[in-house]
């Protein structure tokens, strides 16, 4: 299944604008991926430019993906949803029993950890969830920024394809070892480029 949805949403990048993936995936095993979020076009370039033997997974809110049948068609069969309550207390918890199965058997987990799409470029402060689930679950924090997708599809607006899109993998972090502000400057530094430097 992670095979099919890499090839078909490579296809659907391909038609929509086109992807460039710069960095290399390091890991093998479980992950947890922190990215920036924009647009629910971010998803659908995450599962395009990571290789199918990350077997990516999305954790998502519950209430959004699943309660409407057309959305939770596509978040079971074309995506991967990971779903998770956004009210009512327990959430981490609830992201631990949840996940942990998922990492130990070698997923990775991508979290959206500013909670919601950016409407203006800006990325907001990270939310400390995925570092307390790599560092629970033992396994490293990798840093993604994604650019180009609200230019195809902006939140609140409409699918509008030809706008080239973007995907910088970063290398791998020790989840002991860092922040969510730190990751946060990560995700930064890669979107700006200054990956390389990084990577150095």
């Amino acid at each position: 299944m992670s095979a099919l949805r890499h090839w078909l949403w490579r296809t659907v990048c391909a038609a929509s604008g086109g992807l460039t993936v710069t960095g290399r995936w390091q890991v093998r095993g479980g992950a947890v991926i922190v990215a920036n979020h924009a647009s629910h076009a971010d998803t659908a370039v995450l599962l395009a430019a990571l290789p199918p033997s990350a077997k990516v997974m999305f954790a998502a809110a519950a209430d959004y993906w699943f309660d409407v049948p057309a959305r939770r068609l596509i978040a079971t069969s074309l995506i991967g949803v990971l779903p998770l309550r956004r009210t009512g207390g327990g959430s981490y918890d609830d992201l631990v029993r949840a996940a942990g199965p998922l990492l130990k058997a070698g997923h990775t987990i991508v979290i959206y950890p500013e909670g919601t799409r950016s409407t203006d470029g800006s990325i907001a402060e990270f939310r400390s969830g995925a570092v307390r689930l790599a560092r629970d679950c033992g396994v490293p924090i990798v840093p993604v920024a994604v650019l180009g997708t609200a230019d195809v599809l902006p939140k609140g607006g409409t699918f509008t394809p030809g706008c080239p899109m973007r995907v910088h993998l970063g290398d791998p972090v020790d989840p002991h070892q860092t922040t969510a502000a730190r990751l946060r400057d990560a995700v930064l530094a890669l979107r700006t480029g200054e990956h390389h430097a990084l990577a150095a």
